[in-house]
Formats: structure tokens, C-alpha cells, sequence
């Protein structure tokens, strides 16, 4: 892992001596890897991200932590920067803003219930909404003994069971158009008792 913390950002914002490089040159280098390019890169710029991450977080180490995430992030991500739609600091300075407010979300997220684990939220839903399917109880099985044996059986395979209509012409040894029809006419059979 590399250590971005060359300087405490503190300093560096006081330091205006280095002149600012070939933006392409550095963001080339930066593609390719090099470290001393990234070391560059902090060292010209870590002053004024740690500016922007404290104006949002307002602690100092979480700010310099923040801002160790974002050169994580800006070396992760630096070859999706595109130099047609915004010039490098720009760029960085929206991975440093975007990281620390990312960071402010979280923490606002982690006291309330949306953290809750999951389990705990599977057991309060199967606690407080249950739904159990009784055919019996809506009198289905009252109104399928009005079809022929072998429209309920096929009837309690496809809509009971869960098999396709090609696994039921396989297991009852029938074509499977004479599956789906036999299925069709017990469901207007079924249907015509509703009207």
C-alpha cells in the first residue's frame, strides 16, 4: 500500500514555491503508475483538498484521514480521468469533496435503524406480515373438484408444485399442447364459476 502522508497538509497549503507541471505530462504519469508523480501530485495539491474536506468534515484527523482515502481513490481511479471534460484539480477536488461527504452520510446512517443488521430486519418482517396461502380455506379445492381428474392433476403440477408445462407432458407421458389446453379449459372452467 502507498503512503500518500509525505507532509502534513497543514504545511504544504503554506508552500507555493513549486510551479505547477504540464497537467498531461502529470496526469500521463499518473496512468502509468509512477510514484513520484503521485508524490507530486500531493505535494501540489494536499493543501487545498485537506482545505476542502475540513470545511466539510471540520475534525482534523478524520480530515487528514479523509484526505489519505481520496489520493487512494484518485490512484484507483485516475485513468477514468478525462481531461476533455474537466482539468485535473477540478477533478480531484470532486473526489475529495464526494469522499468526505460519502463519510458524513455514513456516520449519519450508522446510529439509526437503516444500519440494523439484516437478520434483525428479516425476523421484524416475518413478525409483523405474514401471509400463508390456505386453498382449503378460500374453497380453490372445493371448486377443482368440479374439474376431471386428470385437469386437476394437471392443475395441482403447474399451479401447486411449481412444474412447467414441459415437465408435466413429460411426467403424465402427453403432448405438451395438450398440457396447456387441458390447463386453459380448467382455468375458463374455474372462471365461469366467478361470474
Amino acid at each position: 500500500m502507498i503512503a500518500f502522508v509525505l507532509t502534513s497538509p497543514v504545511l504544504i497549503s503554506n508552500q507555493t514555491t513549486d510551479k505547477l507541471p504540464d497537467e498531461s505530462v502529470l496526469v500521463a504519469e499518473l496512468i502509468s503508475g509512477d510514484l513520484q508523480a503521485f508524490a507530486k501530485l500531493y505535494k501540489l495539491y494536499a493543501g487545498s483538498l485537506y482545505g476542502i474536506i475540513n470545511k466539510i468534515v471540520s475534525q482534523q484527523e478524520t480530515a487528514e484521514d479523509l484526505l489519505q482515502d481520496t489520493f487512494m481513490k484518485i490512484k484507483k481511479h485516475i485513468s477514468g480521468y478525462d481531461s476533455s471534460k474537466s482539468r485535473l484539480f477540478t477533478w480531484i477536488s470532486r473526489v475529495a469533496r464526494n469522499t468526505a461527504i460519502d463519510h458524513i452520510r455514513l456516520k449519519n446512517i450508522k446510529g439509526s435503524r437503516l444500519s440494523q443488521p439484516l437478520e434483525d430486519s428479516e425476523y421484524e418482517l416475518d413478525k409483523s406480515h405474514t401471509c400463508s396461502f390456505n386453498p382449503d380455506r378460500i374453497g380453490i379445492k372445493q371448486l377443482l373438484s368440479d374439474l376431471s381428474g386428470s385437469q386437476q392433476e394437471i392443475i395441482d403440477l403447474v399451479y401447486y408444485r411449481g412444474f412447467t408445462h414441459e415437465e408435466v407432458a413429460k411426467l403424465l407421458n402427453m403432448p405438451i399442447g395438450t398440457v396447456k389446453t387441458k390447463v386453459r379449459m380448467s382455468i375458463q372452467k374455474l372462471r365461469s364459476r366467478f361470474n
